[in-house]
């Protein structure tokens, strides 16, 4: 089983929508992380963004947003604000990330596939679980730690 989501149209084409097993719930809103993503990279500057769950007290989990730009782009002072309002003005206030990381890299698996799972480990333990031996470009995880560290400091 792939966890994909799709839809067949009327003329019998399918398009995969999403992961099934990418979705989060924010204070009893299911949202797939595909949504916002894809609210990100409608931004000019934004050429990848990748999002994750991660616990929060009060809403359960909240999104956490990692972003590449492109190549010559820079960002602003207000970036990750701006960031933060595009995807409540397309998705909804529920839908704001509790932070919009910029980072210069991924971790990626040998096919180029985004590996959130690691993302998702990253954020909430600090470290890296389970296998990793699909990881093309190891320096990706440090690179991402740090990223966090710096805009999510542990208590």
């Amino acid at each position: 089983m792939s966890n994909d989501a799709a839809i067949i149209d009327p003329e019998g084409q399918i398009w995969v929508t999403g992961r099934v097993d990418d979705v989060i719930n924010v204070a009893a809103h299911r949202i797939g992380t595909m949504e916002i993503e894809a609210a990100l990279i409608r931004h000019p500057a934004v050429s990848e963004a990748a999002v994750v769950g991660v616990p929060d007290p009060v809403k359960g989990e909240v999104p956490l947003a990692f972003v590449i730009l492109r190549t010559g782009q820079q960002a602003g002072a207000d970036f990750e604000k701006e960031l933060s309002d595009s995807i409540v003005k397309d998705l909804g206030s529920y839908a704001r990330p509790v932070r919009v990381l910029l980072t210069p890299t991924l971790p990626r698996t040998r096919s180029g596939k985004i590996m959130r799972r690691l993302l998702r480990d990253l954020a909430r333990d600090g470290k890296v679980k389970g296998d990793v031996s699909a990881l093309e470009n190891p320096d990706a995880v440090d690179k991402v730690r740090d990223e966090i560290g710096k805009a999510l400091p542990r208590s």
